[in-house]
């Protein structure tokens, strides 16, 4: 099943859960758009990394989502992030699907009037959906493929918060 793109955002988040390539431009283009009283924007993409050593190199990673779940997941995360700083708007999409080494898989924005709150809420915003959206990465591997668990280190960037 291919999940597409939000083509447009709904007030002031863009949120979507894809199989479509991520457009950075213009999830930046749309958080800059709020007009004279945004003065800051933080921005975060994360990609597939040749994670391993050896014959247990990386090739691709699979990811899969409960659809529905993982946009409502995502939307409470967001949620939380306006309650705890003064931000306008907030771009997360997350990509689905067979990705390659080099593709991107997450793209997270925030628009503030001011940089700490837009670097906090992007940082909690991705320490939270680590942890609490029902998407799940398969490693692909040279001859095997084998599902990646959580790691520790995310639990404990969650808990900080």
């Amino acid at each position: 099943m291919k999940f597409h793109a939000a083509t447009e955002p709904m007030g002031d988040v863009w949120l979507s859960v894809q199989s479509d390539s991520l457009d950075n431009a213009a999830y930046l283009a749309w958080l800059r758009s709020a007009g004279d009283r945004v003065g800051a924007v933080a921005e975060f993409t994360g990609f597939v990394r040749a994670d391993g050593a050896g014959e247990s190199l990386i090739v691709a990673i699979e990811l899969e989502h409960y659809p529905g779940m993982a946009e409502a997941a995502i939307q409470n995360i967001i949620l939380q992030a306006q309650e705890r700083w003064p931000i306008h708007r907030v771009a997360v999409v997350h990509r689905v699907g067979r990705l390659k080494v080099g593709d991107d898989i997450v793209y997270m924005g925030v628009s503030s009037a001011h940089r700490a709150a837009a670097f906090s809420a992007v940082d909690f915003i991705m320490d939270f959906l680590k942890n609490d959206v029902p998407i799940w990465k398969k490693a692909v591997l040279a001859g095997k493929e084998e599902w990646i668990a959580q790691k520790k280190s995310d639990k404990d960037a969650k808990n900080r918060w």
